[in-house]
């Protein structure tokens, strides 16, 4: 690869009555320009990515980045879009504009604004990232979704309500650091692996603390090809990148298998000539505790049916061999659809960098890997990211 992230900028997740799609946008932009020490002026193109589908009334919304600063306009302008995956999908968008020297320098900015909606039109939004011939009548939305994976999983390799538990409480943990987190708070495993009025059962076998949150905010980041990056203060180096796309009927593959997820961590940690032992760190894609810990295997850290282990082991903790999701993870950072996959970077390039809080910072971090996820295991984003030498 031969592109760089040379400015961030993240807005705290949460619930934001008072901001809107336009304001979350403008605020985030401003923001990362600042960032970068760059004007509007050099920036070469802009790319937006929401996932929307009903969470907000203003469609075409990518024109909406140059109401950041009046000299962004007329400069090229895209929204895109891949379910939860739309950050990522944004982000490889902006790379692509960079390698075939069509620009230099692109703007790319993940949002969402998802609280404006009760709970049923949530569900309901959400549920448009399934297939709707078959997943449509499921109930509880895309929770029910992942229950029914859950179910599956269960029934392969047992019960791992211990697992799952042990998940959201590392995430909660790593999340108490974190001032962008919607939720900062260590929740602890007793908590979470116990129903209770707190922690109610949402769907199936999947308590409050195994999903996600509706959240609200954006984040941004800023590319540039690898001869205008030498000369900035801020650079940390994509070195590789990978996409696929699975069937999107669940009947149509082994839906606890995430076999896309796989094949994205083998191209991309094959392009970058890395093991996963290599890495530093990973931020992956826990829409649900089960995905954290199918994601385990998936990735290659476990045998199948074995994630389990990574927790028992201690390998994913902070201390461990390879920490995941040091954010706190979209389950207590919060996941706001558009804007997950760009979080999920500037989180990643914080730490590369040397400037996450103190609490959840490594001790000279190298390697980084990012695992986003769209829809139940359809689309499939890793990259691997690395510090500038």
């Amino acid at each position: 690869m031969s592109a760089c992230i040379v400015g961030w900028a993240h807005t705290p997740f949460g619930k934001h009555p008072e901001e809107d799609v336009e304001s979350l946008i403008v605020r985030v932009t401003q923001d990362v320009l600042a960032h970068s020490e760059l004007s509007a002026a050099d920036v070469d193109e802009v790319v937006l990515g929401t996932f929307n589908e009903g969470f907000s009334p203003q469609g075409f919304p990518a024109s909406l980045i140059l109401q950041a600063d009046n000299e962004l306009r007329f400069k090229p302008a895209v929204r895109v879009e891949n379910a939860c995956a739309t950050g990522s999908a944004a982000i490889h968008h902006g790379l692509r504009a960079i390698e075939s020297g069509q620009a230099r320098l692109v703007l790319v900015v993940g949002v969402e604004k998802m609280t404006a909606l009760s709970g049923p039109e949530i569900g309901n939004t959400l549920l448009k990232a399934a297939y709707l011939k078959e997943e449509g009548d499921i109930k509880g939305g895309f929770a029910g979704v992942f229950a029914r994976i859950c179910d599956l999983y269960y029934q392969k390799y047992g019960n791992q309500s211990d697992a799952l538990a042990r998940i959201a409480a590392k995430n909660h943990a790593n999340g108490v650091h974190n001032p962008l987190a919607q939720i900062q708070k260590d929740l602890g495993y007793d908590f979470c692996r116990t129903l209770s009025d707190k922690n109610p059962a949402v769907i199936g076998n999947l308590k409050r603390t195994d999903c996600s949150l509706v959240s609200d905010g954006a984040a941004a980041i800023v590319l540039a090809d690898e001869e205008t990056a030498r000369g900035m203060n801020n650079a940390v180096r994509f070195k590789s990148v990978s996409h696929v796309s699975d069937f999107l009927p669940m009947s149509k593959r082994d839906i606890i298998q995430f076999e896309g997820c796989t094949r994205a961590w083998q191209q991309a940690l094959q392009a970058a000539s890395v093991t996963l032992d290599d890495l530093s760190f990973v931020e992956t894609h826990d829409c649900f505790t089960i995905a954290e810990l199918i994601e385990y295997e998936a990735m290659g850290l476990t045998p199948p049916g074995q994630g389990y282990r990574a927790l028992e082991e201690g390998w994913v903790y902070p201390d461990g061999k390879l920490p995941i999701n040091l954010s706190g993870g979209l389950k207590a950072k919060g996941h706001p659809v558009g804007a997950t996959g760009v979080s999920m970077h500037v989180l990643a390039a914080m730490q590369l960098s040397g400037t996450a809080p103190p609490e959840i910072q490594l001790a000279n971090p190298k390697l980084a890997g990012i695992y986003n996820m769209g829809g139940a295991a359809v689309a499939s984003y890793v990259s691997v990211l690395e510090t500038r030498d």
